[in-house]
This record gives C-alpha cells, structure tokens and sequence, in this order.
C-alpha cells in the first residue's frame, strides 16, 4: 500500500498581458523549493530564470512557460510564492551614500506591474499600416542581453523577432510565412522613426517594480526602486 497523495489547492490569477486570462496554480512543494533554492546559490541569472519557468511549468495548469511574457512569468511567480511561504520577502541592498547594507522587507502586495505611459504594441509604417509589437519571453530576454554584448545588429535582431504581426488596411501578414530574404527586404525599409519606436516599445514595457524607503545608517531617508527577476529571486 502507497503512502497517501497529498492534494494542493488551487488558486486562480490572470495573466498581466492580457487582463482576461485566468490561470489556475497551486503552491510549490518541497521539490520546487529545492529547485529555487539551488537556483538562488548559483548567484546566476541564467539558473534563476531556468528554475522559475520549470516551477511555473509545474505549478501551473495550462502553461507553456516558454511562451509567456517576461513580466507574466515574474508575476505569476509571484503569486506561487506568496501562496507557498508567505508574502514577505526579505533581502539586503547596499546604501550608495554609505556603502552599508541595508536589510529591505516587503511584501509581495507592495509589488505592481509598471506600465509606463506611451506604451503602445502597435507601431505605424505607414498611412494604413503598422506593426504589432509581442511581448519577449524570458529566453528573448536573455538573448537581447547577450546581444548587447555583441553589437547593435544583433540587438537589433533580437527586437525585430518580437513583431508579431504586420497589418496593411484588413490584411494581416505573420512574418513566418516570409523567406528571410523577404523579411531582411522589408525590415532594410525601416525608416529611423520605426527603429526608434521599436526600441521605445521595449524600454517601455510592464515591469514587476516597487519603490521602497528606508533610513541609511546616517539618518537620512532615502527610496531604492525594486523590478525585475534578478532582484525579486536572487
């Protein structure tokens, strides 16, 4: 006779990209745990996010990490960890004014989405034409970080895979459907106004953030401000 099979309960959350699609997700267990924990003292960003989307594979009903949104995937990661321990979370920064590390506590209810104002997905290139803009994953993501370490082309690269769609009047067109040929053609049409809101797109996409004060070991009253994986997680 086996041991008996412990059932988690569900919770239910919607995704940030969209605002309509619910996800079901159940805390971690032990097993998660030690993937996270394994991840944390690696002190490496790659592990970290290789760790987050197999426990959002796990814990989640319905999700393809790999197809999901950066900040769905910080968000949802979220709302797993504060239904598995609690919704506190404790780290240590360290006060640029001082050099002392300052222990920061807060909880995940303090954390938001940021959602810059003048965000737009859809791009124009053209009097009846515009691009639509989709949201990198946390592989996109890494792979734009190492292209900045390689030069602007390959950046570049990496954010013109992010268009999703071109749309001329009621015609949609998916690049896939493109030889590369044609895609380098018409990407090479660009106008500097494009490339330009391309990148305003990126730098202006949702993130996970907080902006948190505290007192130095002076006295004085000062604010850090807290987004991202590698702050959350590491």
């Amino acid at each position: 006779m086996g041991l008996p099979k412990i059932e988690q309960p569900l919770f239910e959350t919607k995704l940030v990209s969209t605002g309509r699609k619910k996800i079901k997700y159940r805390p971690f267990t032990v097993k998660e745990e030690k993937i996270l924990l394994i991840a944390q003292e690696s002190d490496d960003i790659d592990q970290v996010i290789l760790a987050i989307k197999q426990i959002i594979g796990n814990c989640c009903q319905d999700v393809d990490p790999d197809k999901l949104p950066m900040f769905d995937m910080e968000y949802l990661m979220m709302q797993i960890r504060g239904k598995s321990v609690n919704n506190m979370i404790e780290f240590r920064i360290t006060d640029p004014e001082t050099e002392d590390p300052v222990l920061i506590e807060l909880d995940i209810e303090e954390i938001k989405i940021s959602k810059p104002k003048g965000h737009k997905r859809e791009i124009p290139i053209g009097e009846d034409a515009h691009l639509v803009m989709g949201y990198p994953t946390m592989s996109e993501v890494t792979a734009f970080l190492n292209a900045e370490q390689n030069g602007a082309e390959n950046i570049f690269d990496v954010m013109v895979s992010c268009i999703e769609t071109v749309v001329e009047g009621d015609t949609v067109y998916n690049l896939e459907d493109f030889t590369k040929e044609e895609v380098n053609e018409f990407i090479d049409s660009f106008t500097t106004q494009t490339v330009e809101d391309i990148r305003m797109f990126f730098e202006t996409m949702p993130v996970l953030k907080c902006e948190k004060e505290y007192i130095n070991t002076n006295g004085d009253k000062k604010k850090v401000v807290l987004e991202g994986v590698e702050t959350f997680f590491i």
